[in-house]
Order: structure tokens, then C-alpha cells, then sequence
């Protein structure tokens, strides 16, 4: 009896040992989607292999929409809950020609400075996005000494798009880094200023362009003129040694108020420019751009007086200083201009840009320009307020800027394309053969619609880009007001001082078009 029993008992455990195996392995199956069907236990054990073929494993194709079907309950779910489902990133496909109007075909290459963020490659879609035949750009930070190398793949990119859109060096007029002084007697100074100056200019090399602008710099108070002027043409001599081609253009300045300490930079006379020509050994290699804002702020309160009237004879053959440049400087050597209206009086001594025909220039001043046969194909670049879209370097906000940023820019090269050419070289009152008498009224067209875009892009970004008051944008605290109110006063009467140094060198007569983070 008791043997029977122990047998029996030895068989139950049996049983219950092959139950528990086989609910082993069922689950191990389940879990690793073996099986796709309710099966028994036992009979799982007698299951042909040939089965496990008609329920193959799920593909990893499987598991990732199980991942998106969680996605899309976490989207529900946030939307439930009043946030807002997760953006997928937007796929922005090659910019082509043909996503943009066609150019205007004009002798009088206009542009104005856009921005290069993302790589220096999208700057050319910037520029094809606002109708330009000429464009300027920054070839790294403008307030750093040292920046990335341009990538391999943008120098290609950059090259092609070049080809692609139709765009020649001739009229790519690049902008030099707000901190260079080759001016500063301090030779370890200027030695880093230098090294940042000639890094441009070996970036212009490997992009395929033809020409740099920089600020001359400044004496600092530290050297007389004459000195700082040899120390410039020192380093352009250098630097034409190191590199092959590229032209460096000079810019002319503004010297401010003394009680600023800007008394000391170079520029403002185009003697001064003329001086550091002569001192140039390749004079194949060097040029000069001129600042319209610039222009007329530093003209001579004694000449003011003998201006002839800008409604009767061309702009560069009105104003002594333009005659005073071709006897200290020459035309030939007249190689590209920063196109600005100015918010500042004539011989006001201030810089400070303001949209086109908005200002104490008024639009017939650029009728006047871009009349004269001595500013054809040279790059005529604008660096008026954008009121740009913030820009990021992202393939989306790089599309949002060219599609809703730089309308203000895309009025006024499309106003001065009409008014290109429409003057001669006598009274301005004759007819040309293209476009016809120049009226009143199509100039008052004109700056109506470039004040039109001002007024539209402004009330939801300021000159600079950031949210304006009323649009979005943080309120304005009383003591924002009163920051604003003074340096918009700073603004007003003077500039700080470009010396170069590490604080970062100043102001700089861009400013209002090129803010930091355009790179």
C-alpha cells in the first residue's frame, strides 16, 4: 500500500513538473513573439516545428509603429491636457532658381547684407529671396577673434550655388570683424588684429571671391596719424604676401564727436585713404567703398553750403567731397558702396543708417546714384533696418527668414531697380530710353512703398529683430524705457570709440543692419 502510494505520488510530481515546463516555455514564446495564437500548454510541446514558420517573428518595422502609436497618445494626451502635440522636424528641400523671382537684369548691382547662419552657403538663397544682384556678407562672427573653419561642404556648397544662381565674385562684397585695428601702435595688438584680418581673407580665397571691406582702424590716441596710417599699409602689404588675389577695400568713417574719444579713427578724410594707397605696394590689390551715411555725416560743415541742389545734378557730381575724392584718392579705385539713407542731418558727424528715401538723403539722392556711369557694376550693397524674423540656423527658420523675413529689403531693391538709370549725366532733367522722365509722383510711389514695408514688418519686430512692444514681446518695464531712452540717446550723439580691443572694439557703422548672431 505504501508503495503504492509513493508511486503514485512520484507520478503526480511528474505531471505537475511537465504542467510547469511547458508554461515556461509558452510564456518565454509569447514574450519574444514566437507565438501569435492562444495555445494550451501541453499541446505547445507537440506543436510541429513547421508552425513557428506560418508565425514568423514581428519585424523591428512593427515595433517602431507600436513606438508611434504611443507618439500619437502622447500627442492626444498633451492636447488633452492643453499643450501642444510635438512638432517633427521639417524636411526643407534644395533651394532652386526657380523657387524665387527673376532678377532684375541692371547694371547697377544692388544688394543688400544678409545673413549667412546655418552656413555661408545660405546666404545665396538670402540674397536670390530679395531679387539682389550683389550681396555682402560676414565670413564668421564679426565680434569674435577666433571662429570655426568654414566646413569643406559649405566651400563646395557655397561654389555651386554661386554657379547655380548666377551670381558673380565681382559683386559678393564681404564685411570685415568689428574688432580688427591695424591702425593700433600696440604691436601685440595689432599682430591679433591682424591674424583675424588676414583669416578673412583666406576665407575669401577659399570661397572663390574677389573682395574684403574693413574698417581702416584707429589710432587710439596712442600714435599720431601718420603713424597709424604706415602701421595700415604695413599690414595690407603683409598681407598681400600671404594671399593670392582677394582685393582689400577700404571703408571711409565718420570721426565722431572728440568728447566720445572717436576723434582718433581713420577714414573720415579720403586723404587719409589715399595715404595708405600710396604706402600700398600692389596698387592692383586695393580699393575703397564708399558709406553713403558715412558721406554725408562726415562732409565739412563749410561745404554744406556749396552743395548744389540734389534735385538738379547727379549725387557724386554735386557734392565737392565726391571731386575732393577723385583728386586724393582717384575713381578708379572706387570699388563698391554701402547704400544708406541717413537719420542724422548732413555734416551731422553722426552714422546712423536709416531705410531708403525715409531719411535726410531722400530718394532721389539714389536716383541720382544709380544714374552714374562710375557706380556700374560695382556691388551697391544696402545695410538699411531689415526688421528681419529672428534668424536661427536651422532648415526652418532659415525658410522662415527668406519667406517671411527681409520684406523691407525686398522693397527697396526692387524701388531702386525701377529708378536705376532713369537720370543722366546733365540736369537729370532729360529722358532716357528705357523708363522715361523720372516724376515726382513715381519717386513718392516709391518711398511710399519701402515706408509701407517699414510700417508692416515693424510692428512685429524692432530694427534689430526682436519682438516689438505690443507684438508678443515681454512688457516694458520703466527701467527697460529708460535703458532704451539712453542708449537710443548715445546713439544719437555719439559712437564709441574702435580700438580693437578685447572689450569689442565699438560700435561700427553696420550696426543697425548687421546685429550680433548674423553671422
Amino acid at each position: 500500500m505504501a508503495l503504492r502510494r509513493s508511486t503514485r505520488f512520484i507520478a503526480v510530481a511528474a505531471t505537475m513538473q511537465m504542467m510547469a515546463t511547458a508554461a515556461a516555455v509558452v510564456t518565454y514564446a509569447a514574450t519574444s513573439g514566437m507565438l501569435s495564437r492562444s495555445v494550451s500548454p501541453l499541446s505547445s510541446l507537440s506543436e510541429p516545428e513547421s508552425d513557428t514558420d506560418d508565425n514568423p517573428r514581428p519585424t523591428k518595422r512593427a515595433r517602431t509603429s507600436r513606438g508611434d502609436d504611443s507618439k500619437d497618445k502622447n500627442d492626444a494626451r498633451d492636447t488633452q491636457k492643453g499643450k501642444k502635440p510635438r512638432r517633427e522636424k521639417k524636411e526643407i528641400s534644395e533651394p532652386i532658381p526657380g523657387d524665387f523671382a527673376a532678377r532684375v537684369t541692371n547694371r547697377w548691382k544692388i544688394g543688400p547684407h544678409v545673413s549667412s547662419a546655418g552656413g555661408v552657403e545660405n546666404a545665396i538663397v538670402n540674397a536670390a529671396s530679395v531679387g539682389a544682384n550683389a550681396f555682402a556678407i560676414f565670413l564668421k562672427s564679426q565680434r569674435k577673434w577666433d571662429s570655426n573653419a568654414l566646413k569643406d561642404e559649405s566651400i563646395a556648397k557655397f561654389k555651386e550655388r554661386m554657379k547655380e544662381f548666377g551670381y558673380s565674385p565681382r559683386y559678393v562684397l564681404p564685411h570685415g570683424s568689428y574688432l580688427v585695428n591695424l591702425g593700433n601702435p600696440d604691436s601685440e595688438k595689432r599682430e591679433k588684429s591682424y591674424q583675424c584680418f588676414l583669416d578673412d581673407l583666406k576665407r575669401c580665397e577659399q570661397l572663390g571671391l574677389e573682395l574684403y571691406n574693413f574698417h581702416p582702424g584707429s589710432t587710439v590716441g596712442a600714435a599720431t596719424l601718420e603713424e597709424s596710417i604706415a602701421l595700415i599699409a604695413e599690414c595690407i602689404n603683409r598681407a598681400h604676401k600671404e594671399t593670392e588675389h582677394v582685393v582689400i577695400v577700404l571703408e571711409n568713417m565718420v570721426r565722431f564727436r572728440r568728447n566720445a574719444g572717436s576723434g582718433n579713427v581713420i577714414g573720415s578724410r579720403f586723404a587719409e585713404l589715399g595715404d595708405i594707397i600710396k604706402q600700398v605696394d600692389d596698387k592692383t590689390r586695393v580699393g575703397v567703398c564708399l558709406d553713403t551715411c558715412e558721406f554725408s555725416g562726415a562732409v565739412r560743415p563749410d561745404s554744406v553750403s556749396r552743395l548744389t541742389s540734389l534735385d538738379r545734378r547727379p549725387y557724386l557730381t554735386t557734392f565737392p567731397s565726391v571731386a575732393e575724392f577723385d583728386k586724393d584718392v582717384g575713381m578708379s579705385y572706387l570699388r563698391g558702396m554701402h547704400i544708406n539713407d541717413s537719420k542724422a542731418a548732413l555734416a551731422s558727424k553722426k552714422d546712423r543708417h536709416e531705410n531708403i528715401g525715409l531719411g535726410h538723403l531722400g530718394l532721389r539722392t539714389f536716383a541720382h546714384i544709380l544714374s552714374d556711369p562710375r557706380t556700374r557694376d560695382i556691388p551697391l550693397i544696402l545695410e538699411t533696418p531689415a526688421y528681419d524674423v529672428p534668424t536661427g540656423s536651422s532648415a526652418a527658420a532659415r525658410e522662415r527668414l527668406a519667406t517671411e523675413g527681409m520684406g523691407v529689403w525686398r522693397a527697396e531693391v526692387s524701388v531702386l531697380n525701377r529708378l536705376s538709370g532713369r537720370l543722366t549725366d546733365g540736369s537729370g532733367e532729360a529722358e532716357e530710353a528705357e523708363g522715361g522722365r523720372l516724376e515726382e509722383s513715381e519717386l513718392e510711389a516709391g518711398r511710399k512703398e519701402i515706408a509701407d514695408a517699414v510700417a508692416k514688418a515693424s510692428k512685429l519686430r524692432d530694427a534689430k529683430g526682436k519682438k516689438a512692444d505690443g507684438a508678443g514681446g515681454a512688457r516694458k518695464t520703466n527701467k527697460g524705457k529708460g535703458k532704451a531712452k539712453a542708449a537710443d540717446e548715445e546713439e544719437d550723439v555719439d559712437e564709441p570709440e574702435e580700438d580693437g580691443q578685447d572689450e569689442g572694439g565699438g560700435g561700427s557703422c553696420c550696426e543697425s543692419a548687421h546685429r550680433p548672431g548674423r553671422v
